[in-house]
């Protein structure tokens, strides 16, 4: 690999390579930038809003082999404005050396995009890249991971350091392929490995590629397409909230979209473990159907929180809830699960019920706080990754 001097550091190509939890890398003119759906399956669905989640690298991380004490990336990100309303996070980057976190910092330029929240009309305005700058790194052979800012757009121009860097781990580790809706993208999460999935892969030592993507997991077919495309030793499937909120499809049609998703995903992966969850406890959808929307009064004073908007009287016509759908999720799974002994169900008030609730209420009405993911993580890493769980070794052997 050719490397240029630069300030004192080698400059090294930024590959491919480097890169894990991206299922398609774009080189741009602002430099290569991680994708979390292909092209194809975006053009097929057509939908900005999924479009800007699946270009939001949450879950991707450069992965680099080094004995390096100073490592610097150059990064351009995108950042999302709507104006007249509270201003969303800055995206962070995490800097963890052989699994521990170590430093944590943001780019202070970016590009930006202005989104009327009435029109939906938007603006782009041209920024420069930032250099993050990662120093008294310990002087050892070690794995080195950044994790990208999993609520915002990044494009990764360069990378140096003052020894030369290579890809990966010494070991490679099973993966786990997660599909999930904004709460498993990472949303109201304090930095990007600390999503509640992105904490239960570090704790459970497996590499995480995160299809959780913000208001978007509607069992598009092309989505289960790309769950069979893809590798992995773990699949596990979130589905119900966005259905709600939404307000997509009535009862009739998601009971027959559920077998559809999942027989996809079986043609490419017939015997891997694979995990449906129902959703996480969410007062506003549990018995009001969708769709939902933002609380304007609560916006007037600064304030981001969601609220449903359906009627609850319209259930007996096939409008969803989360209770509903919890319902429906097992009696699908309990029916596939005769012909499907790696399929396994999950009820989702197990990862976040009412007592967490209690003690970590969601703070827009829809989404966990940091508290909220961690609780979520440990919930899900002592059922799912236990010994007897859907992926322990009783059941991944």
């Amino acid at each position: 690999m050719m490397t240029i001097e630069w300030n004192g550091l080698s400059d090294f190509p930024v590959a491919t390579e480097f890169f894990a939890g991206a299922l398609h890398i774009t080189s741009t003119a602002d430099g290569m930038q991680p994708m979390r759906l292909p092209q194809w399956a975006l053009d097929q669905v057509d939908d900005s809003r999924l479009t800007m989640a699946a270009t939001q690298p949450s879950g991707v991380r450069l992965v680099l082999r080094t004995t390096a004490t100073v490592v610097e990336v150059d990064v351009l990100p995108t950042r999302v404005i709507y104006p007249g309303t509270p201003p969303r996070p800055v995206g962070i980057f995490d800097l963890l050396v052989d699994g521990a976190p170590v430093s944590q910092t943001s780019a202070d330029r970016s590009n930006t995009v202005s989104i009327d929240i009435a029109t939906g009309a938007t603006t782009r305005t041209a920024g420069q890249p930032s250099t993050l700058r990662f120093d008294g790194l310990p002087d050892r052979d070690k794995t080195v991971e950044l994790w990208l800012p999993h609520n915002e757009m990044v494009c990764v121009v360069a990378i140096r350091a003052d020894a030369p860097v290579t890809p990966g781990r010494p070991e490679p580790r099973r993966s786990w392929l997660h599909y999930g809706s904004s709460i498993s993208q990472g949303s109201n999460a304090s930095s990007p490995s600390a999503t509640w999935a992105a904490l239960a892969s570090r704790t459970a030592g497996v590499e995480l590629t995160n299809l959780g993507f913000s208001g978007s997991a509607l069992l598009d077919p092309c989505i289960a397409r790309v769950l069979r495309n893809s590798p992995a030793d773990f699949i596990s499937v979130k589905i119900g909230i966005n259905l709600v909120n939404t307000d997509v499809m009535r009862l009739r049609a998601f009971g027959p979209a559920v077998h559809g998703f999942l027989d996809t995903v079986r043609d490419g992966h017939p015997e891997t473990p694979l995990l449906v969850i129902s959703p996480l406890y969410c007062p506003i959808h549990e018995d009001t159907p969708g769709p939902g929307a933002f609380d304007i009064d609560a916006l007037r004073s600064g304030t981001v929180r969601f609220v449903a908007t359906g009627d609850a009287t319209e259930l007996e016509a096939g409008r969803l809830t989360l209770r509903s759908i919890r319902a429906e999720l097992k009696k699908i799974v309990e029916q596939r699960k005769v012909r499907d002994a790696a399929l396994h169900y999950l009820d989702g008030l197990d990862l976040y019920g009412q007592a967490d609730f209690a003690d970590f209420p969601l703070p827009d009405a829809l989404h966990p706080d940091e508290n909220g993911h961690r609780r979520i993580a440990e919930h899900f890493t002592s059922i799912v990754f236990a010994g007897d769980g859907p992926f322990g070794v009783a059941n991944t052997r």
